[in-house]
């Protein structure tokens, strides 16, 4: 009986994490959608310009603990917050700080709900049978394709690229690599309309974040993922010609 309580009361300490990242994540998409957008940044662009200026070390700082929260609780914003660090920043050092805060994030919630949820999911598909554990060999013998390619389509919302790895249990180092290298193409496109945004605001114009899905954009992108997943389509073909 005690042994049942206390595997109970370790199990919801274990789902903590994740049930306030949860709660907190609701609680933002409520709360937040209003201030996190295009017409503040617009509005205080001239402050959060001088602010940089004059305080360039610590908006750094700021900045990169604002998006860790934005990725690691899954809050609203973190389109807007990629555009602001281009504006602040500049393509280059913006992206390098965008791509570096997100990975953060993203370790933050993944390493929650692997250790809330993951094992315990992970634990059951080892043990099933059929088609679910298909799907888990299949993840096992090409993770390092599908992690690339669930970061880099754009289809793919970002929390949902930190949370599947996690149920599947992928070590926590290739989904930082993965994470990391995978995010770069679409960041530095983001970042790069952000380093443009004093021009458009000037002429009172909104972002044109379409720009991901032009062909001179959207056709690299769509060549890194088939070189991701390459390597699965090889190993189906071997598979075929070895029955």
């Amino acid at each position: 009986m005690s042994d049942t309580k206390t595997t109970g009361k370790g199990g919801f300490r274990q789902r903590l994490p994740i049930i306030a990242i949860a709660l907190v994540a609701i609680v933002g998409a409520f709360t937040l959608s209003d201030y996190l957008n295009f017409q503040t940044l617009a509005d205080n662009r001239e402050a959060l310009l001088a602010f940089r200026d004059s305080n360039y070390a610590l908006t750094v700082l700021i900045y990169f603990a604002a998006y860790v929260a934005i990725v690691g609780f899954s809050l609203p914003g973190a389109t807007v917050a990629t555009l602001t660090g281009g504006f602040l920043f500049g393509t280059a050092a913006g992206s390098v700080i965008t791509i570096t805060s997100a990975t953060v994030g993203a370790i933050v919630i993944f390493l929650a709900a692997k250790y809330g949820l993951g094992k315990r999911l992970a634990d059951k598909m080892d043990a099933s049978e059929g088609m679910v554990r298909r799907i888990k060999t299949g993840l096992d013998e090409n993770q390092w394709s599908m992690l690339f390619l669930i970061r880099l389509v754009p289809a793919v919302p970002f929390f949902v690229a930190n949370l599947l790895p996690a149920f599947v249990n992928v070590p926590l180092w290739r989904f930082a690599v993965t994470t990391f290298i995978g995010i770069i193409p679409g960041t530095v496109v983001y970042t790069s309309v952000g380093a443009g945004l004093g021009e458009v605001f000037a002429r009172g114009e909104t972002p044109d974040l379409g720009i991901i899905f032009a062909p001179e954009v959207l056709f690299p992108i769509l060549g890194l993922c088939v070189l991701a997943a390459l390597p699965i389509l090889i190993k189906a073909v071997r598979g075929k010609k070895g029955l």
